[in-house]
């Protein structure tokens, strides 16, 4: 008998071992199928139990980190003038992948490959308003307002065309480096060095997979912005790759992306005073008339396993926030209207088909 009541104390221990795993199905279910919330989870509590990690779930090569000077030679210097002679005039013809035609420079009056309206059709449509004071730095993919106080952009603006996210461009032999076309200086590379914070993309190098230089302009530092590392590869790697899926389903949309940058925030560098913004945001438009609609996204800069949904908000909120005017060649009826749409609604018409 006392050897058959040990032996019944074992079925505790498989109850609890299956009401833990029904948990973790339950916690998956209910965050839509989400991995990250359950890896999350398991995580914690394997470091409560102290369980060490496996060679499989050893961090893996981070592609936002640049060749420190312990690793090899620092390239990141202050030098501009090797790069001003090749990428102030790009050279479309060296490029067999430059884009076609129908894709013009963002300050040229872009278009995106569905039916126009005629407001779309003039200069710097796509542009956040912007004065002559500004420090506007035009490259072949994308334009941005470069804010020297804080070493980042405010916004970086471009149009995304379905084909431009497939392609052979590949960023594994890129390297950051400098703006030669930034007049005052961006930061360098080696100022994000061991701070703590990612090189997070404004315009992500996934949006010019069809073109390898247009992929090497995206890291340039002016394009860079101190981004927690979580966030960066977590629910921003998600929203851009969104924005891309978006853009092959709709046939081309209008991004802009950039940091809420105000006084007082936080700083990193060696060389250089680089702010921390506390958040992010992107503003997506689409149109091909008569259709037309708008979503703004505002994050803060942590990790997050909310859904998206969760940070859709008024794109005059985000113009509120940081004083930009977004898309200001709209009718302005019609900005007014996108512009303060209810998010419920804004995400009714982004995410239901």
């Amino acid at each position: 008998m006392k050897n058959s009541a040990r032996r019944g104390f074992r079925f505790p221990n498989n109850t609890l071992l299956l009401l833990f795993v029904f948990f973790l199905i339950g916690l998956f279910l209910h965050y839509g199928g989400r991995t990250q919330p359950v890896v999350a989870f398991w995580n914690d509590i394997r470091s409560a139990i102290g369980l060490r990690s496996s060679r499989h779930d050893e961090p893996k090569e981070n592609p936002y980190k640049s060749p420190e000077p312990s690793e090899i030679e620092d390239v990141a210097t202050d030098d501009r003038s090797a790069e001003a002679s090749d990428s102030r005039v790009p050279d479309r013809a060296s490029d067999e992948r430059a884009s076609p035609s129908n894709r013009t420079g963002p300050m040229g009056g872009t278009v995106t490959g569905n039916k126009r309206f005629d407001f779309e059709k003039q200069p710097n449509f796509g542009l956040p308003a912007f004065t002559s004071q500004d420090d506007i730095i035009q490259h072949e993919g994308y334009t941005l307002r470069y804010r020297d106080e804080y070493k980042v952009a405010d916004w970086v603006a471009y149009p995304l065309l379905g084909y431009e996210t497939t392609g052979d461009a590949d960023r594994s032999g890129e390297q950051f480096k400098p703006d030669p076309l930034v007049r005052t200086g961006t930061a360098l590379p080696s100022d994000y060095t061991r701070s703590g914070y990612d090189r997070g993309h404004l315009a992500p190098a996934g949006d010019f997979k069809f073109s390898q230089r247009m992929m090497r302009e995206s890291f340039y530092m002016s394009n860079v912005s101190p981004q927690a590392p979580q966030f960066n590869r977590g629910i921003w790697k998600e929203l851009e790759e969104l924005v891309r899926t978006w853009a092959v389903r709709d046939n081309g949309v209008y991004v802009v992306t950039g940091s809420v940058l105000k006084r007082g925030l936080p700083t990193i560098g060696k060389t250089t005073e680089v702010s921390v913004p506390q958040q992010f945001y992107k503003v997506i438009l689409y149109c091909n008339a008569p259709d037309i609609r708008m979503i703004g996204f505002l994050l803060n800069n942590e990790p997050s396993s909310e859904s998206l949904l969760t940070f859709v908000v008024p794109v005059d909120q985000i113009e509120r926030l940081t004083g930009i005017d977004f898309f200001p060649k709209l009718p302005d009826d019609l900005e007014r209207r996108l512009e303060s749409q209810n998010p419920s609604l804004t995400a009714a018409d982004w995410f239901s088909y």
